[in-house]
């Protein structure tokens, strides 16, 4: 079963790499043409996304750059350890819904101290692949098709991120 699975895994992208232009195509639509057109359009989108991610970004930088993070990571590490989440990953818990990349950057720091096999090594691993970075999408995906309400969408990505943390938490104490 796992040789089938590998397997699968292993052509699934160059076989819908083959099968979707052949499919179109076979439907009449001009491949390139509508290739091109649609990284005009990316294009386009990227250029109206510079600042808000240029914001972003700044946000992130000062907000770790001033301490801010430190106490945090400091005033909630007590009330954690009750529910069992190491302070060594509150800092990724704290970027992940903001960055992505400095999430990879914190996950990788506890990895090369920690190891890829202890605990705090592949709960850092489970969390960086099982939530998203909520503020980001926000900002940067709201902010370029100029959506400025955005509702209960802070809340229910920040509700998804605490669900996935503690069921990371959850799986990575089970399972190893």
């Amino acid at each position: 079963m796992f040789t089938l699975i590998a397997e699968l895994s292993r052509w699934a992208i160059p076989m819908i790499l083959l099968i979707v232009p052949v499919v179109a195509v076979l439907r009449g639509v001009k491949v390139y043409e509508t290739f091109v057109d649609g990284a005009e359009a990316g294009f386009t989108t990227a250029i109206k996304t510079i600042p808000y991610l240029v914001a972003m970004l700044v946000a992130i930088s000062i907000f770790r750059a001033s301490g801010a993070m430190e106490v945090l990571v400091t005033n909630l590490s007590p009330l954690l350890n009750l529910v069992g989440l190491p302070a060594e990953v509150l800092p990724h818990a704290i970027m992940r819904p903001l960055s992505g990349g400095a999430a990879l950057g914190i996950a990788s720091d506890i990895i090369k101290t920690y190891g890829p096999d202890s605990f705090l090594g592949r709960l850092a691993s489970t969390m960086q692949g099982s939530c998203d970075t909520t503020f980001y999408v926000l900002t940067l995906y709201f902010g370029s098709v100029g959506i400025k309400r955005y509702r209960y969408s802070i809340i229910s990505g920040l509700v998804a991120d605490l669900t996935t943390l503690a069921a990371s938490v959850f799986i990575v104490r089970a399972v190893f």
